[in-house]
């Protein structure tokens, strides 16, 4: 097996880890294998990939797609270390509004499997990172949302206290401000 998957607190999301093959060389892992995601029920196709740099201390999100260009992403860290959170943003789910985070870097290899329907955001607790991303659908800035990082009833547990922020992440709203929340 190439990978193990483990169904997080909020079960749509799903942690990845690779097996890695280690010899004097180094390693070799596989990042992503369509049969053994199929398998642990992730069969979206992938048709963007993305690679993202960011310094220490940067805060990315919580954004998320509307349907019907609703994404799936699979992220993972190349180099560095995040905490890497999901939200459920369906309004039709009892989760509605319910977060899970973990801990990625490139040391591990693990990767998030986060569906759509979900808000993605990320904290660097690394000096720099490059975090790699993998979306089921492309980029529509038409169908484009997000919600405040620091949102009082999401309630999201970050690592940091005084983020850099963009300047469109300082301007979202809280999450019960959007009109329409639904990501998928």
């Amino acid at each position: 097996m190439s990978f193990q998957f483990e169904r997080l607190d909020l079960p749509e999301v799903v942690l990845v880890t690779p097996l890695r093959r280690q010899d004097a060389r180094g390693w070799f892992t596989e990042t992503y294998r369509r049969s053994a995601f199929e398998e642990a029920g992730i069969d979206l196709p992938f048709v963007q990939d993305n690679l993202v740099r960011s310094v220490g201390g940067v805060l990315r999100g919580m954004h998320f797609q509307m349907a019907p260009a609703a994404q799936g992403k699979l992220v993972g860290v190349v180099r560095g270390r995040i905490f890497d959170v999901a939200v459920d943003v369906r309004p039709e789910a009892p989760t509605c509004g319910r977060w899970v985070g973990r801990v990625l870097d490139g040391e591990t290899g693990d990767s998030l499997w986060i569906p759509p329907g979900f808000a993605h955001g990320y904290a660097v607790l690394s000096d720099t990172a490059y975090v790699s991303y993998k979306v089921t659908a492309e980029y529509d800035a038409s169908r484009d949302r997000g919600f405040r990082w620091d949102d009082s009833e999401v309630g999201i547990e970050w690592p940091l206290t005084d983020p850099i922020l963009s300047e469109r992440d300082r301007r979202l709203p809280a999450l019960r401000e959007l009109d329409a929340v639904s990501g998928g």
